[in-house]
């Protein structure tokens, strides 16, 4: 039993690679799924949670923190699904947010800049000059939006379990290889990295909860134990502390809370 992440490009074959490996497997496929139910979650437009999780940051995006806000429902969205186990997810940023998770098999498909561009051309109608120009622009937004929210590059292969170069190795190719590699003694669910899974899981959900009081909030978990970190003037710690144990004592799985709070640093 797994969770297997896979990353790609626009028009890498990632789809095709990861619908394959969920039917090879019997494991559920999701992407765009999770997004639409973190819009019902949270009755945020699709559209925005979309280019939060797509597009780079704004000047000011890094003012309201809108863009972890809306990442943080998603991820919401995408833990109640893969807590289950036995799920491929293609969708946008899945290595980032199931950081630290053992039994996350994170695989990144890539493939040649021409067929890319020759699959964008046939699927858009569009000329060559054209269709490189929106695959660059995407590429670019993807590593721009990785390394203002975690510092990292996608394209970095350090991220991943495996890095699969759709070319000569066939789509078949890859899902073999995919399949072989979720089978492994290092990625099956073992007591701990399912702990992991639900603290995770448990931090995200108290987080997408109380993230409108204040966005930049920090929240772990540890077996139904809670910790929110914030920073926050003396004048309104006492009902910013109030407002959370309000709401987080009210999640089911919840034991404790506790807030720890500082004074934010001083801005010249």
């Amino acid at each position: 039993m797994a969770i297997i992440t896979i990353s790609r490009g626009s028009y890498s074959r990632g789809k095709e690679v990861a619908e394959k490996v969920a039917q090879r497997l019997g494991y559920e496929c999701i992407s765009r799924e999770t997004i639409l139910e973190a819009s019902q979650l949270s009755h945020i437009p699709e559209i925005k949670l979309i280019r939060a999780i797509h597009d780079a940051p704004s000047i000011l995006d890094r003012f309201t923190y809108h863009k972890e806000q809306y990442i943080t429902y998603i991820q919401d969205a995408l833990l109640r699904h893969v807590r289950k186990d036995n799920v491929v997810y293609h969708g946008l940023a899945g290595h980032f947010l199931l950081t630290g998770i053992s039994h996350v098999l994170k695989v990144r498909i890539i493939s040649d800049m021409d067929d890319r561009v020759k699959l964008e051309m046939e699927r858009e109608g569009i000329s060559k000059k054209e269709a490189m120009k929106v695959l660059s622009k995407d590429d670019e937004q993807r590593r721009k939006w990785s390394k203002y929210l975690y510092g990292i590059d996608t394209k970095d292969p350090s991220l991943y379990d495996l890095v699969i170069h759709v070319k000569k190795m066939t789509v078949d190719d890859a899902v073999d290889t995919i399949c072989h590699a979720a089978g492994l003694k290092s990625f099956t669910t073992t007591p701990e990295s399912q702990k992991a899974m639900d603290d995770l899981h448990l931090a995200c959900e108290v987080k997408a909860q109380i993230i409108h009081l204040k966005p930049d909030m920090k929240v772990q978990a540890d077996d139904g134990k809670i910790l929110v970190e914030a920073k926050v003037h003396h004048s309104k710690e006492q009902d910013l502390v109030t407002k959370i144990r309000e709401i987080a004592e009210n999640i089911p799985g919840v034991k404790e809370v506790h807030v720890q709070t500082e004074w934010p640093a001083p801005y010249y």
